[in-house]
């Protein structure tokens, strides 16, 4: 290897609101070890942005790490966890391949090879992105157990809502509305093949309602919306935030099953035939629909991400999947 190869440039959050690219050294691999070079990479804008602004709970330092994180929260921190890559030199079987890793953004990465999991040669790498919020996603449904012909609400329009509404929609007879209240969100849910409906639209009895919004608001709201002895889901993490529902009035009478959902640990429902792995290697299979490009609404170049970052992660920014463009 030359000594260029031995150092990566790595995104670090140093303080509330603020970035900067630091170089660091670059191990030369071991066996099992890979020397992967960065393609792209993606902003997670709810969980990057409470780590972004300083707002990750004290209580859950431990389980809010990510699985190649560097530092510890609250600063400095080196955070992220949505890489696509090219081995440059590692185990014969992976040299040359495309491949996703749970890493922080950084232009490259020296991991085991366990921990690449290789993109099919029919998703395109810039789109092989979306793979950690598509996976969480996967989880989801598998909490919430839809069934062929349920009438589905997702309260939240952004990545992972769309991706989970999209995802709800390719199963048999499902009816499936995709809340926002952004009304540009229609054309995204239109383009994912799914119905739109503002908040105050949003259709109740409802079989099935997934919160995704990320607004606390809309956890209360979600339990309107449910019909009898349906399920709720909270997908949204909420951070520190106080977050008030009305478990009195009807919430007993109607039998309602709240649930939450967290892609930390793979479901309940799965974990006994499903390791994290399989899960992700599930999600980039998913992930050949064009259509899905549709929820990559911006790019910045590695190098101009310091200064960006505050843009995309500004509360109420009008950004979806923020793409890392890697030189």
């Amino acid at each position: 290897m030359t000594p260029s190869s031995r150092t990566a440039t790595a995104l670090w959050t140093v303080a509330p609101g603020r970035a900067e690219l630091r170089r660091e050294p670059l191990p030369d691999p071991q066996a099992g070890e890979a020397v992967v070079r960065a393609l792209f990479g993606a902003v997670s804008r709810g969980t990057e942005g409470l780590v972004f602004h300083g707002r990750v709970p004290e209580s859950q330092y431990a389980t809010m790490r990510a699985p190649f994180q560097a530092g510890d929260f609250p600063f400095p921190v080196k955070y992220g966890y949505a890489g696509v890559g090219r081995v440059e030199d590692g185990p014969a079987d992976l040299m040359g391949r495309a491949v996703f890793a749970l890493h922080p953004h950084q232009d490259r990465w020296l991991l085991p090879a366990e921990a690449l999991v290789p993109v099919p040669e029919d998703v395109h790498a810039g789109r092989a992105v979306l793979a950690a919020n598509l996976e969480t996603a996967v989880n989801a449904l598998w909490d919430a157990a839809p069934r062929v012909g349920d009438r589905i609400v997702v309260l939240g329009a952004g990545v992972v809502g769309a991706l989970t509404a999209w995802l709800a929609g390719r199963i048999p007879g499902t009816t499936v509305t995709l809340c926002d209240p952004l009304p540009q969100r229609r054309a995204v849910a239109a383009a994912l093949g799914i119905g739109f409906a503002a908040p105050e639209e949003a259709p109740g009895e409802a079989d099935l309602v997934i919160e995704a919004s990320g607004n606390p608001a809309a956890l209360a709201q979600a339990l309107e919306l449910a019909g009898f002895e349906a399920t709720v889901l909270c997908l949204s993490w909420f951070g520190a935030a106080s977050v008030p529902l009305p478990l009195g009035e009807a919430f007993h009478s109607r039998r309602l099953r709240l649930v939450s959902s967290q892609v930390g640990a793979v479901s309940p429902a799965r974990r006994a035939r499903r390791s994290h792995r399989d899960r992700l290697a599930a999600a980039l299979a998913l992930l050949t629909d064009p259509a899905l490009d549709v929820l990559i609404s911006g790019e910045t170049a590695f190098a101009d991400l310091p200064a960006d970052l505050p843009r995309v992660l500004a509360p109420g920014a009008d950004v979806l999947c923020h793409r890392i463009r890697y030189p």
